[in-house]
């Protein structure tokens, strides 16, 4: 039976193709998921187990590479396993980036429809982001957010100059409301911006954080 590859951030796909199926449910107690939810982990894909070494072959039966890992993008989704074609125990061994979507099991076996070792290394070399580059791009997506709460205190600002006495009243607790959080998120990223790339990470939490209560804000106002 044919089951296409649907990978959740917890692999929670239930395959009933060989021994890619059917794990044990280690206990009944749940932490912070349902019921349902925790039936789905345990009937998932084990990344150790069933995935990380294991070999890719295209629909005519043929080894075109190797799952090597697992990608998940910034809003938490597997997006991508990593494929290795050719080399010898590591050493010139080309890997490439290839959706979770083009990825199916079939008899027990991962299968890339379409796929040869020579399409895999005519692919994009996959390149691990630096800790710079990854630092840089949280950087910016935080100051998206908080280009956009400043755009819209301002527009908050231009519409109460006009409503009437009541209704700017509620608009300037909105407009109190999304400075008080934007004012705590960008003190929040200078803080992390002068700690440098060496120590980035140590504020990542509380700037998601904040950025986050942003968003809401913006949804509320």
């Amino acid at each position: 039976m044919k089951h296409t590859l649907l990978v959740t951030a917890l692999f929670a796909a239930c395959l009933g193709a060989g021994g890619l199926a059917h794990a044990q449910v280690a206990g009944s107690t749940t932490v912070g998921i349902t019921v349902t939810e925790d039936t789905q982990v345990a009937m998932g894909w084990s990344v150790k187990k069933n995935l990380l070494g294991k070999t890719v072959y295209n629909d005519a039966g043929d080894k075109v590479g190797k799952v090597m890992d697992l990608i998940i993008d910034p809003e938490r989704n597997v997006s991508y396993v990593i494929v290795g074609a050719g080399g010898f125990i590591g050493i010139g061994r080309h890997d490439v980036a290839v959706a979770v979507k083009l990825i199916q099991s079939k008899g027990g076996k991962l299968v890339m429809a379409g796929a040869t070792k020579s399409t895999i290394q005519s692919m994009p070399t996959f390149n691990y982001a630096s800790e710079t580059t990854r630092r840089d791009q949280f950087v910016a997506e935080a100051e998206r957010d908080l280009t956009r709460t400043r755009a819209k205190i301002s527009e908050l600002q231009q519409r109460a100059a006009d409503a009437s006495a009541e209704t700017k009243a509620a608009m300037n607790r909105d407009i109190d409301q999304l400075q008080l959080d934007l004012k705590s998120a960008q003190d929040t990223m200078d803080d992390m911006k002068r700690a440098g790339t060496t120590r980035w990470r140590e504020f990542e939490s509380a700037v998601s954080a904040a950025t986050a209560r942003l968003r809401k804000a913006l949804e509320a106002a």
